[in-house]
């Protein structure tokens, strides 16, 4: 388990970023998170009703997607600490690892996100995401 020791938002949310493309998932990621963490992901292709969910449901829904990946990479293009809030745009890519769905082994998904994490005391109290897909 990491514990990261600074307050700096970006640096937080960065963190998280970094450790999902280590393929760490479920209870590893709950260090990043504050007890009472939640994440708003806007509709978008994936989830056309959108979803709101607490962090239970967040490390449990990284678990399914670890088993769904072979890999996955967030390329940071712009970030900015607004209070503390980091505000980050970003490109997510991820490798199918298995048929599952409308996806095969091996299909590459791409992803153009805004994303603002809130933070207090060095951990991600909220994250709100719009994620764009790419035509798949």
């Amino acid at each position: 388990m990491v514990v990261l020791m600074t307050r700096d938002p970006v640096a937080v949310a960065t963190s998280l970023l970094r450790a999902l493309e280590a393929g760490r998932h479920g209870e590893d990621l709950r260090a990043h998170f504050a007890p009472t963490a939640t994440t708003t992901e806007h509709p978008n292709r994936l989830k056309p009703e959108g979803a709101h969910t607490a962090l239970d449901g967040m490390l449990a829904a990284s678990a399914v997607g670890a088993g769904l990946l072979a890999r996955q990479r967030y390329d940071v293009h712009s970030a900015l600490a607004v209070g503390d809030t980091a505000i980050l745009r970003l490109t997510w890519t991820g490798v199918i690892a298995q048929d599952t769905g409308p996806f095969r082994r091996g299909t590459e998904l791409v992803a153009h996100i805004a994303q603002f994490v809130r933070t207090a005391d060095g951990v991600i109290t909220s994250i709100e995401t719009y994620d764009c897909y790419e035509p798949f």
